[in-house]
Parts: structure tokens; sequence; C-alpha cells
């Protein structure tokens, strides 16, 4: 059989590690966009190339115990920014959920208390969680940063499968301090949906015999895969539950291979095998802040993004060969470009590959600018596309530079050496 553990309300659970004193209370984790990388002054930074999700970013600013109140997220004009990026059952209550403002949410319940992330101790926590699990599930695969598949069959019989999840979740209670909760089924996708109805600190086991039973009353949204275009599809033919879907075989493979492949997978005839190490196939950086008009103001952050990039770039050992920058401008207008480039960058070269970028993908000069995002895919080994051999000779005195600015900073920190122009 195989296993799914999900960490239940992540952020919150670990902030109760260091806070016994948050237990049973309505207590939500708040974020917002992290703009401090474009201070003139150093920041401290800290950086996940392991762990992915939702609220998961790949740099992230350093936890400090003064911020960790609601005054971090009061501006000086008194306004509250922000969104929630986990809530507490007992927040939940109150009608509080997910991505919900944090203005909203105080709005339902005053007393709602709000903790600043501390992205570092999710990493820790998700990572002992990780070593725990390797030592008690033969397989073990990380999908996120609080989520996780395991693969028990010929381990555990499948009439032992209850007790092993119920005692699994109690040791890690026990252990880490950390509720979660624990599905079970034949397949990962069953499995999933098993936590799901489990929650909160619960355990749910599906079987042959009482698969029908659990999966046909359930609403096609809790089954993961199905985003906003097929949901719209699925509610246009009147298909609400998985019940229906499975009824509706022929109508949902004349959708296309998707449509196909994902029909299987809620009539449980396709599985995926547990990944043990997955292949990152992309990595990026974004931001959101206040709405900016000056462009030499906007290229200086574009440079600041360019930096943090090339630095995870680095610290992956990956060649990208495709690069995209969007724009987002007032008024929901919007701006993207994506270029293909077969050359390993030195520093400067993947600065000033940026600003190109920008330039050719600025159409909306008279806009303010709120939004920046780089991001780069198609890794040579995993596209196996072939690099230039061009002007190789005259890049590798370059790249020697790049790589000793890279050690500068992997031992003093992404703010220790910066361009000029970021000043």
């Amino acid at each position: 059989m195989k296993i799914h553990i999900d960490l239940d309300c992540f952020f919150v659970s670990a902030q109760r590690t260091l806070d016994y004193s948050l237990m049973h209370k309505p207590v939500a984790v708040g974020g917002r966009s992290d703009t401090h990388i474009f201070s003139k002054s150093s920041q401290e930074q800290g950086i996940n190339l392991t762990n992915s999700g939702s609220f998961v970013s790949t740099f992230y600013k350093k936890y400090d115990e003064r911020d960790d109140d609601l005054q971090n997220f009061i501006d000086p004009d008194g306004k509250i920014r922000g969104i929630l990026t986990t809530a507490s059952y007992e927040a939940r209550k109150y009608g509080i959920k997910t991505a919900m403002s944090i203005s909203e949410a105080l709005q339902l319940c005053p007393h709602l208390i709000i903790k600043s992330p501390n992205m570092g101790l999710y990493q820790e926590l998700s990572h002992k969680l990780h070593l725990f699990l390797q030592e008690r599930i033969p397989l073990v695969e990380q999908a996120s940063i609080d989520e996780f598949y395991g693969d028990v069959s010929g381990w555990i019989e499948d009439i032992d499968v209850p007790q092993f999840i119920d005692s699994l979740r109690h040791e890690i209670q026990k252990v880490l301090n950390l509720p979660v909760s624990i599905g079970a089924a034949h397949s990962r996708y069953i499995a999933k949906l098993a936590t799901g109805e489990a929650k909160p600190f619960g355990c749910k086991t599906i079987y042959e015999w009482d698969f029908d039973e659990f999966i046909n009353p359930l609403h096609v949204s809790k089954f993961s895969g199905i985003g906003k275009s097929m949901m719209t599809r699925l509610q246009d033919a009147q298909i609400l539950t998985l019940g229906e879907l499975r009824k509706r075989r022929g109508t949902i493979e004349s959708w296309g291979p998707y449509a196909k492949e994902l029909y299987k997978r809620v009539n449980g005839e396709i599985d995926t095998p547990i990944n043990l190490k997955s292949q990152r196939k992309s990595i990026g950086i974004s931001r959101t802040f206040d709405s900016v008009h000056e462009r030499g103001e906007i290229r200086r952050r574009v440079v600041i993004l360019s930096r943090y990039l090339l630095f995870a770039i680095q610290k992956l050992q990956v060649i990208p060969t495709t690069f995209s920058l969007t724009i987002r401008y007032e008024y929901q207008q919007k701006s993207h470009i994506s270029v293909t480039r077969r050359k390993e960058f030195s520093e400067k070269e993947f600065k000033d590959f940026c600003l190109e970028m920008f330039s050719q993908a600025d159409n909306q000069k008279r806009l303010h600018v709120s939004y920046l995002g780089i991001n780069s895919s198609e890794f040579t080994h995993i596209s196996r596309r072939e690099l230039s051999l061009l002007e190789m000779n005259e890049d590798n005195k370059l790249q020697e530079l790049t790589k000793q600015a890279q050690k500068v900073r992997e031992k003093y920190g992404l703010g220790s050496l910066k361009w000029g122009s970021e000043i």
C-alpha cells in the first residue's frame, strides 16, 4: 500500500513547538512580499533549494524574534498588509482561510494571534521528519515541505496498515511534537484523498472493498490535479462528484490525454511510483512591491533579482537554457518574455542578459510596475540541449570570477558582494 503523510497546519504547528502557549488558540502565520532584498543595506538571507509548496519561497528573510508580532505587517500609514499562509483549526472556526488578507481575518476574529513566518524553523522540522520517516518506511518521497509519500507494499501486510499508520502519527507527535494526518490506499492519489478526509490528526485506510463507498460522494475539487479549467469543464458537464465522474468515462476521455489519465487516477487504475529524489526542473525569483515608475529604480531591482537567481542556479549546479521575465503593471496590465540561450553565464553576462530581457518586455513605460519575476528552466541535464562552444575560452575567465564570487557569498552571505548599480 501507499501512504500519504501531511502535516496539519504546519507553519502554525511549527510555531507551537517554540511557544506552547499558542496551543488551542486561534493562530495564523502571516506573509507578505519579501521586498527587503531591494534595501540598499545588507540583509541576512536564507535560501531554500530542497523544499517546495504553497507559500514556500526560494529566498527568504531569516527569522528575527523582534519581528514576531502583528506590527511586522503594519505600514507607517497604519494599514495592515499581507495575507495568511496558514491558519490553525481554532481560527478556521471563525471562517478564516489560507490566502485571506490579515485585515479581513482580524475582522472575523479580533483576538487572532498573528505570527511572522520562520522559514528556517520550517525547513529544519521538515528535514527532521523526513529523516524520521526514512528510518521507519522503506521508500519515502518528499513531495513538499509539509507532505510525504511512502510505499509499505510487501513490508507491512495490508490488513496491518491501519494500526501501522495510527502508531506512526502518534510517534511523530511524541518525538517531534508535530500533528500529522495519514491516509493509505493502493494508489498515492487515493491515499492523498484519504488524508484529506482524516484531518485533523487522523488516519484513514481505503481498501478495495470500500473504495466505491469512500470516493463516490466526494466533490471533484477534492481530487489533486483538477485545476480551474478542468473544474469549469466538469461543472459545465454537470459532473460534481467523483462518483459522477467515474460514470462518465466516455465524456471525460473525449477531452484529451490529460483527462483520460485523470479518469484512470480517480478510478484507481494507474499509480505513480515513489520518487526517492525528484529532479528540480526550474527555479526563479519574484517580488511584488508598492508601485514604482522610475525605470532606473526598476532596473536596479532587476539587477538584484538576477544576482539572487544566479546564486541559486550555481548552488544547484545546473545550466538553464530557457529564461523568462514577467512584469506586472498597474491596472492589471502584464508583460512577459521568454528567451532560449544555450550557454553558461558569468555573473556580468547574466546581469546584462536580464536587463536586456526587461528592456524588451517593458512595453508599458507610462505605467507603474508592481511585480518583477525572473525564471529559468530546461536545465541541460533534463533537456539534453547542447551548449554553444563558441567563445568558450573567453568565457572561462569570467566563469572563474563568478565562481570566486559564489564562494564569498556562500561564506559571508548573499549581500556581501553587490554590483555598484545596486547601491
